[in-house]
């Protein structure tokens, strides 16, 4: 019988393992590409290109990794209690709602105040939606991988009817809101650095990117430096012996699913208020679902989502520049990548973890020449 390994160190279990994952998933992606009929190497010179190869590449990247960010934490936080929130795209849903009546009914707040609190009640509304399947599981021990996804279906169904039948303009077709007024919009970047005599792109990219950076600090901060993140850890480690330590799971579950709820409202912040500058149907587009993959990919670690989110928004962007240029290579085949990547991340992250940490042994214990 083998011995045990000595455990990963910090690094390589944050960095090294997820690089390794990636890389694989890549290796079989570009596998897949070679079977169609195309150069995979060329595939990922324009895929790379397309994301970050110019500015405008950049810009449309960091807007994508900038929701990413916002579900991925929203995700991650929930991980540490040892809960699984697949609602985090209804949770979104039903915070553009929020969003954009702040947007629309509080004209009256003056200036740039009306944008915080539209930022603030997105925020809110999505708290409040995961707050049920919390209050759920902590009360009633619904799991909360089954109220989630059922609450999935209630905010689709509840925002289609509201942007059809309730919130749309009166003789317009488009199932959405009217457009909001400009102190409910974040600003972008190419905007706020024209009158600097800086010349960036027309893009999306907006200051909700570094509201995302923010929420990643202050989860860094929750999680590893008070008291409530040491009892989310503690509950996620082991909820019986929480219970020893005087912590009560319950709580820590309607109060870490509040957070995430919370978490995935900057996702209203990015898109609705950011981009659409009105409420549309679907306009979270999976990017909920994404989420899952950003935190699995990250180990929950907030450093890691923001670079797992970074790698998503180049798959995006990218991937669109690839699809245009190689027709044969469709959108599908990006989800193709999109689901390897999960797949080594989070099925089959095990696989190197062992040789890794062999090799690692090895270097630290062998005797100096």
């Amino acid at each position: 019988m083998s011995a045990p390994l000595k455990p990963l160190p910090a690094w390589a279990d944050v960095a090294l393992i997820p690089l390794i994952n990636v890389a694989a998933a890549f290796v079989i992606s570009g596998l897949v590409v070679l079977a169609i009929g195309e150069n995979p190497l060329e595939a990922v010179q324009i895929l790379v290109t397309g994301a970050i190869g110019n500015l405008e590449g950049i810009g449309f990247t960091l807007y994508y990794a900038t929701s990413f960010i916002f579900t991925g934490l929203a995700v991650a936080i929930c991980f540490h209690a040892g809960l699984f929130n697949i609602g985090v795209e209804g949770q979104a849903y039903v915070a553009g709602l929020g969003a954009a009546l702040a947007a629309l009914y509080l004209g009256f707040l003056p200036g740039y105040s009306l944008v915080i609190v539209a930022i603030l009640a997105g925020a809110l509304f999505g708290a409040a939606f995961a707050a049920i399947p919390g209050y759920l599981q902590a009360k009633r021990d619904a799991h909360i991988v089954i109220t989630t996804i059922m609450f999935n279906y209630v905010a689709s169904a509840l925002m289609g009817y509201l942007l059809v039948d309730v919130l749309r303009v009166p003789g317009q077709m488009n199932a959405e809101t009217a457009g909001f007024s400009n102190y409910a919009i974040v600003p972008q970047f190419h905007a706020l650095l024209k009158p600097l005599g800086i010349i960036w792109p027309d893009t999306p990219f907006n200051l909700s990117f570094l509201l995302a950076l923010a929420c990643a600090y202050g989860c860094w901060l929750l999680i590893w430096r008070t008291r409530l993140g040491y009892a989310i850890r503690a509950v996620g480690a082991n909820p019986t012996a929480a219970i020893y330590g005087g912590i009560s799971p319950a709580r820590v579950t309607i109060l870490t699913t509040l957070l995430s709820g919370a978490l995935a409202g900057g996702m209203a912040a990015n898109v609705i208020l950011g981009e659409e500058h009105r409420l549309i149907l679907e306009y979270t587009a999976g990017f909920g679902f994404v989420g899952i993959a950003v935190a699995l990919m990250g180990r929950a670690h907030p450093v890691g989502i923001v670079l797992a989110a970074i790698l998503f928004g180049m798959l995006y962007q990218g991937g669109a520049e690839l699809a245009f240029d190689k027709p044969k290579i469709s959108r599908d085949m990006i989800v193709v990548i999109q689901g390897l990547v999960v797949l080594f991340a989070g099925a089959l992250e095990h696989v190197f973890r062992r040789p890794v940490a062999t090799l690692l042994a090895r270097r630290t214990t062998q005797p100096p020449i």
